[in-house]
């Protein structure tokens, strides 16, 4: 069964390999890419089931034993966001479909958007079940090569620029991370993440902390925690409306995730650490204050990405099996919320011609399924029960109650205070989008560019993987009580490192 861990991998980067050959073939790209996800979503299933049951799921590639070896690992935390992110994958690619950017000009020959969105899933897939910080760093090129290409999809020079930030944001942190690869290795002679949660414990306390800081800020970056968040908001809002939805619900996520993995078993502080909880409420406030102050709808929502990071920096910060478990019910609920927004807004804005929430006015009149669409993930971004924001929230409320420490204490008013700038964020996106008398639709600047702005009908698809993921949002809530039980047991497993170290290393291997 260890040879369940690899196919999240290799799956989608063969199936990238064959969208390249089928070439032109719309038909067969849409099938293969479509087949391939829903395949990697069920192998997602049946190792968080396993994982659950009998422990992490390790497979030596290639049969070199840890730690000189690649060595993939899929436990509770790995399987449960593999299986969350590929769901959203697959419905983010069918609304793709639907919209119509799959499918190159008539000028163009060549259809990158297929391959490169596969290649973006094995990067994502091989991010959570890699078990060393150099295929770390492999995974996020991958990401960073596929996503270059997918956010200049339909080329014009707003693209480029944005584009060009991002990219360069993005090298500014691999060499940071790269650096943080050689440090580590130079200082314990090992990038294995099993070996270096026991080696790391051997450095003196002023070395671990400084590669601790070093690993904040490399991931910090990537998931645009206040201040490193300056970039977010200029990129993300410029691309196509599904591959805005992938990289918000998605990429800062594997960020977070690359930060919980190494802090936890890595660099393993035992109590709450100060600083995160800082920038935790730092990264809470300046992006929802941000948000308010915001007309274009895509960066309203890319400012509240930004603000709800701080939620799971906050989750993280209280190292406590509580706070741990209100992180992973918030990036679940976070991925599947997020993403289902853009893809909403891709669709106001495709049918009103405009990104402009003061000249959108009366969707909910005109279109009120669309409208509907809207109104649970935004009341569930916010916090407002029943949904699964709120069962989220709560939990890490709690868990900084429980901490009761001044730092603490102030961090969870933050966090109920966001919560307010959230619902009067989304407030202002229903009163200036939704209410009021229906306007005609703004017409297209480009009818070639059927992406961003443009009067063009919503194809079923489209709505159907929308509703899919509003559907799959309220899910979270019903099951909030099975999801708790899993998100527990792998905070738990974060915070001893016992399971995972004995799986990767051996009982022998652990000292």
């Amino acid at each position: 069964m260890t040879m369940l861990v690899a196919l999240p991998v290799l799956l989608p980067l063969l199936a990238a390999g064959l969208s390249i050959v089928a070439g032109r073939s719309q038909v067969v790209q849409r099938v293969l890419g479509v087949s391939v996800l829903a395949a990697v979503a069920t192998v997602a299933a049946v190792l968080l089931v396993l994982a659950d049951g009998d422990g992490p799921l390790v497979l030596q590639v290639g049969g070199h034993a840890p730690p000189f070896g690649i060595v993939l690992v899929a436990d509770r935390l790995a399987a449960l966001l593999l299986l969350v992110s590929t769901v959203v994958m697959l419905a983010v690619l069918i609304f793709a479909i639907g919209q119509g950017i799959t499918e190159g000009r008539p000028q163009i020959r060549s259809l990158p958007f297929h391959p490169m969105y596969l290649v973006l899933c094995s990067g994502v897939a091989l991010a959570y079940l890699t078990g060393d910080l150099f295929n770390l760093f492999v995974a996020f090129e991958m990401m960073l090569t596929a996503s270059y290409v997918l956010i200049t999809q339909r080329t014009n020079a707003k693209r480029v620029q944005a584009g060009m930030t991002y990219v360069i944001v993005s090298l500014t942190s691999s060499m940071l991370f790269v650096t943080l690869i050689a440090l580590v290795y130079a200082a314990t002679g090992t990038v294995n993440l099993a070996d270096l949660s026991v080696k790391m414990q051997e450095l003196p306390s002023g070395v671990r902390t400084s590669l601790g800081l070093l690993a904040v800020v490399v991931f910090g970056i990537k998931s645009a925690l206040v201040p490193l968040h300056f970039w977010l908001p200029d990129s993300y809002p410029t691309a196509p409306a599904p591959i805005t939805a992938v990289f918000a619900g998605l990429l800062t996520k594997v960020g977070v995730y690359a930060l919980v993995r190494t802090q936890t078993l890595v660099f393993d502080s035992a109590s709450s650490w100060t600083p995160l909880l800082a920038l935790a409420l730092l990264t809470m406030l300046v992006g929802a204050l941000g948000a308010i102050a915001q007309n274009d709808i895509n960066r309203l929502l890319s400012f509240l990405l930004v603000s709800h990071i701080g939620y799971m920096l906050f989750g993280l910060a209280l190292f406590t099996v509580a706070g741990l478990t209100g992180l992973i019910l918030y990036v679940v609920h976070h991925i599947i919320v997020q993403t289902t927004l853009f893809l909403i807004s891709g669709v106001v804005t495709r049918r009103t011609g405009t990104v402009s929430i003061r000249d959108m006015s009366g969707v909910a009149t005109a279109y009120p399924l669309v409208a509907a669409l809207f109104a649970v993930p935004a009341l569930s971004l916010a916090g407002i029960p029943p949904f699964s924001g709120f069962v989220a929230k709560v939990t890490l409320l709690q868990a900084g109650a429980q901490v009761a420490t001044p730092m603490a204490y102030v961090v969870t008013a933050c966090a109920v205070l966001t919560s307010l700038l959230t619902l009067y964020a989304m407030g202002k996106v229903w009163v200036g989008a939704f209410w009021g008398r229906t306007r005609e639709p703004f017409p297209d600047p480009d009818p070639s560019d059927q992406v961003t702005v443009g009067t063009a009908a919503t194809s079923w698809p489209m709505l159907l993987s929308a509703g899919g993921l509003v559907a799959a949002g309220v899910a979270i809530a019903v099951l909030a009580g099975p999801l708790s039980g899993v998100g527990e047991r792998a905070a738990v497993d974060l915070l001893d490192g016992g399971p995972y170290r004995v799986a990767v290393l051996g009982a022998g291997g652990v000292r």
